[in-house]
């Protein structure tokens, strides 16, 4: 297999390579394939989300810890080990070195501070000031 380069036709082609790894995956697809039923639209946004991220494009529009709350049960620090171990073996297969180290290093921050979000995320108190306008009373 050809090795990838960095770059937007990369991301589109690693992204549902990927997700169908976690699909098949026997503890993270039963998770990913409940939680999401339209998965050429989601596709397209974790592209985005990728491009937003590595190639700073602007494409990703979202807010990923919200739209992750509602999957806080399912989010353990063995399911995020796991989902970071395919995207190693996956970056790995499909990408240049240095750009699977790069999508590597980025996915392990990102996860720490989704699970950070998700684990200690408390509702605002009544009258209290959010700086999300998505989590105002």
């Amino acid at each position: 297999m050809e090795q990838l380069s960095l770059d937007e036709a990369a991301l589109t082609r690693l992204v549902p390579a990927f997700y169908a790894r976690i699909r098949a995956d026997e503890v993270l697809g039963p998770i990913f394939n409940s939680a999401i039923s339209e998965w050429p639209g989601h596709l397209e946004k974790l592209t985005a989300f990728w491009s937003s991220v590595m190639l700073t494009s602007g494409r990703y529009k979202g807010q990923p810890v919200p739209a992750h709350l509602k999957h806080r049960e399912a989010m353990t620090a063995a399911n995020f080990a796991r989902w970071l171990g395919l995207w190693r073996e996956v970056t790995s297969e499909m990408m240049q070195p240095p750009a699977a180290a790069e999508l590597q290093a980025k996915a392990e921050r990102i996860a720490e501070s989704l699970q950070l979000a998700v684990s200690f995320r408390l509702p605002p108190a009544r009258g209290n000031l959010s700086l999300n306008p998505a989590e105002a009373n």
